[in-house]
C-alpha cells in the first residue's frame, strides 16, 4: 500500500468510527427496550455499504485502492463485531435470552441481506 492510500485508510477509519459512536447513540436515544439497535443499524448500514464497495468493484472496474481504502478502512471502523458480541453476551447475563437469540440471529442475517442488496444495486 502506498504512503499516500494508508493515509486516506486512515483518515476513512478516523471519520467511520466517531460516525458509527454517532449513529450508534442517535438510534438508542430513539429506542426503548434492551435490545441493540443502535449497533443493529450500525453493521447493517455498513453491511449495505460494504456491499455496495463491493459490487463497484465487481462490475464497474472501482479501483482496488479505493475498495481497500472504503472497504477496510471506513466499513471496517464503522462496523463492530466486539460491540455486537459483548452485546449480545451481556442480554443473557442479564436473562434477556429471547433478545440475544433475537440479536445474533437478527444481526446475521440482516447484515448477509444487507450486504447482498449492495451488491445487487451495484450491479445494476
Amino acid at each position: 500500500m502506498s504512503p499516500l492510500a494508508w493515509v486516506g485508510f486512515v483518515a476513512a477509519a478516523a471519520v467511520a468510527a466517531p460516525l458509527r459512536y454517532l449513529v450508534d447513540g442517535f438510534v438508542g436515544d430513539r429506542v426503548e427496550g434492551a435490545f441493540p439497535w443502535g449497533t443493529f443499524v450500525v453493521n447493517a448500514s455498513g453491511s449495505l455499504v460494504s456491499g455496495v464497495l463491493a459490487g463497484l468493484a465487481l462490475y464497474h472496474a472501482f479501483p482496488k485502492t479505493s475498495a481497500v481504502i472504503l472497504g477496510t478502512g471506513f466499513c471496517g471502523s464503522y462496523t463492530t463485531f466486539s460491540t455486537f458480541s459483548f452485546e449480545t453476551v451481556r442480554l443473557v447475563e442479564e436473562g434477556a435470552l429471547g433478545e440475544a437469540v433475537r440479536n445474533a440471529a437478527g444481526t446475521l442475517v440482516v447484515c448477509a441481506a444487507a450486504a447482498a442488496l449492495g451488491l445487487a444495486l451495484a450491479a445494476l
